[in-house]
């Protein structure tokens, strides 16, 4: 039986998604749920978990990876929240809620740590009245906040709305925030306030609670496996070295270890990056010995691995010595010196068979320590009273929990779409793929391809988006492309895209319905969390399988995942690539009344025929014409409002 909560007429399978996850609050489960695109995961949660939390005391966390993701959760807490009489916050990051932060340019790189060093100085220079105080902190402390709590409690405002409120008249949008925090029923956050511990401490504090009294919402799960290794991992580029020794020409050059100064170790351990880049790297990654970089150290400054150690101490004193240097002038306190020693000492004490060391060169050369194990970074999970973790596309439900490191009894439940198949075709091309090997051989593969993408984009005026395996496949077959095809312009996902522009370039394309051609990264943000209902988008072209690239760190994560898991290739391979796919191929149908097409440009789709239906064509783009010429199929149960459409198309 739904709760009284759920504001909308439930669709087929709501009632079931709701049930889920209450079930799983009251018997402290973890639960593992795939459901459809479309159908309204967001408020089934929030209805399935907020009872339980408000009868039993305990606080609802929900944690997303987007800011899209994260409104979405306020405009669905709207619609539920007088029912319960329920509290919730919005909360980011202060480089996305500090003013400060915001409009500087300087500030606005610091991490998180560096951040709260800042604001602390400027709150006590507000204390000491001192003329470099942060205005918005003085103006919080010292006004009457009646105001802004009452519009806090009565809107329920995203985190963007929020912000706008508190600058506009002068306050600090952080602090207030956090002030909030205490009294909340439901807390929406980014992922890397809680799975990130330095500030996971800080938001349990806030919030008043332990782990024990949380229960977790992970939206979008599937981005959590690769997200808890990436936050795990760490990076020692040439640029930070050449930054540290910047910092030993302003702060001086102290002895380190006996007949090493800073600047000599500084300049060895660059020679070791140099000298390893030849020896091991092979394109754009290798895997190098364990104990490669401190023997060579070693070796190089004349000391044992104790002596190292100190080394490394005395490096790091000088760090801070300038980060304190910084802060007390009013900078952002980092100190690459003291990034350095950090890196090295964590290079010392890893665990050998959760990561590996790599030499990597992307943009520059680096040494890399990469986490292949996600359960790290994910090991609070089992204190929480309960986690509920959810997307469209988690299959296979187990391989996605164990990656997690969830106990073997943790539920895995699959909720299918409620809306027609025959709304959807996938079709995929059997005389073209994206395969290197093929295309290197075959000179015409790659105008095959995007003669494919031509010919469906020329023959089928609806809103299209190709989706790649990668950029460089994108710039590849694009260039080939006849970009304007029936006078459409052309638009493209790009690499290090800010998100101002990445709105606009998604607002265009959506504003223009069959007048634009969006060329985009399967796996990228367009592919994420981004809906196109109706006529926003209807054809969607995956331009080859998005394979993970064959680097030395995707072979030694799949040589991880079959040590510890027995099939290294369908969890390190296929499952992350079947994801991608789908992710793609999801952005089609995000109500009943959708209708749209998928075409997979590879003749590799038939390896994913256990998860992806898709049917054999020669002409694509006939087949395409066709289905659209059709009629769709008539919805059994019209919506009676378009606040109910909006409750599915989350």
């Amino acid at each position: 039986m739904m709760p009284k909560s759920f504001p909308y007429s439930p669709r087929p399978g709501q009632e079931r998604q709701v049930g889920l996850v209450s079930s799983a609050c009251e018997e402290r489960a973890h639960l593992v749920l795939e459901s459809g695109t479309g159908t309204g995961k967001t408020v089934c949660a929030l209805c399935g978990a907020l009872e339980f939390c408000k009868a039993r005391g305990k606080k609802l966390l929900y944690v997303t990876r987007t800011n899209s993701q994260q409104r979405q959760v306020m405009l669905e807490l709207r619609e539920i929240a007088e029912r319960l009489n329920i509290f919730g916050v919005a909360i980011q990051g202060r480089k996305h809620m500090c003013p400060l932060a915001e409009s500087d340019r300087e500030l606005s790189k610091g991490n998180p740590e560096e951040l709260s060093k800042v604001c602390s100085e400027r709150k006590a220079k507000v204390i000491r009245g001192d003329e470099e105080a942060c205005r918005y902190y003085a103006a919080t402390v010292s006004e009457d906040l009646q105001t802004v709590i009452r519009y806090s409690r009565e809107e329920l405002p995203t985190a963007e709305e929020f912000v706008a409120y508190c600058v506009d008249r002068g306050l600090c949008p952080y602090e207030i925030c956090k002030m909030h925090v205490p009294a909340a029923d439901i807390v929406a956050a980014p992922y890397i306030m809680f799975f990130d511990g330095f500030i996971r401490h800080a938001l349990l504090d806030w919030m008043a609670c332990t782990l024990q009294d949380i229960v977790l919402i992970v939206d979008e799960a599937h981005n959590l496996p690769w997200y808890a290794r990436e936050l795990e991992s760490a990076m020692l580029g040439e640029n930070t070295l050449k930054l540290a020794e910047a910092e030993v020409d302003e702060f001086g050059d102290p002895e380190v270890a006996e007949g090493v100064s800073l600047r000599d170790f500084l300049m060895m351990t660059s020679e070791v990056l140099d000298s390893t880049v030849e020896e091991y790297l092979i394109d754009e990654d290798g895997i190098i010995p364990h104990s490669l970089l401190e023997e060579e150290l070693m070796f190089r400054t004349r000391l044992t691995s104790l002596g190292l150690t100190g080394l490394l101490g005395q490096i790091n004193q000088f760090g801070e010595m300038v980060r304190d240097h910084r802060r007390m002038a009013g900078r952002l306190p980092r100190s690459y010196v003291h990034g350095t020693a950090g890196f090295l000492a964590f290079w010392q004490k890893i665990d050998e068979e959760a990561y590996v060391k790599l030499i990597t060169k992307y943009d520059t050369k680096a040494f890399e320590a990469y986490c292949l194990d996600a359960s790290i970074a994910c090991r609070p999970l089992a204190e929480c009273h309960a986690s509920v973790h959810m997307s469209g596309t988690l299959t296979p439900l187990d391989e996605y929990r164990d990656s997690i490191g969830l106990t073997t009894d943790a539920r895995l439940e699959r909720v299918p779409s409620p809306f027609p198949s025959e709304n959807r075709l996938v079709l995929y091309a059997s005389d073209v793929t994206t395969r290197y090997e093929d295309i290197e051989r075959d000179d015409t593969m790659t105008d095959r391809i995007a003669e494919h993408i031509s010919s469906i984009i020329s023959s089928v005026p609806r809103s299209a988006i190709v989706f790649y395996p990668s950029y460089a496949v994108m710039e590849r077959i694009s260039s080939r492309t006849r970009l304007s095809i029936g006078g459409r312009r052309a638009m493209f996902e790009k690499r290090e895209m800010g998100q101002r522009d990445f709105m606009r370039v998604v607002s265009d394309f959506k504003s223009t319905p069959g007048k634009a051609l969006m060329h985009a990264i399967a796996g990228g943000r367009i592919s994420e969390g981004i809906d196109f209902p109706g006529e926003e988008l209807e054809v969607a072209i995956i331009a080859g399988i998005p394979y993970p690239k064959p680097t030395a760190k995707q072979r030694a994560f799949q040589h991880f995942c079959e040590l510890r898991f027995g099939d290294g290739w369908e969890r390190a391979v296929k499952a992350p690539t079947t994801r991608k796919l789908l992710q793609a191929m999801g952005r089609l149908i995000r109500s009943e009344e959708d209708r749209g097409v998928a075409v997979i440009l590879d003749r590799r789709a038939v390896q994913f025929s256990e998860t992806i239906a898709a049917k054999k064509s020669s002409t694509p783009s006939e087949d395409i014409r066709r289905f659209f010429e059709t009629e769709a199929k008539p919805v059994p149960e019209p919506q009676s409002s378009s606040k109910q459409r909006r409750g599915l198309q989350l």
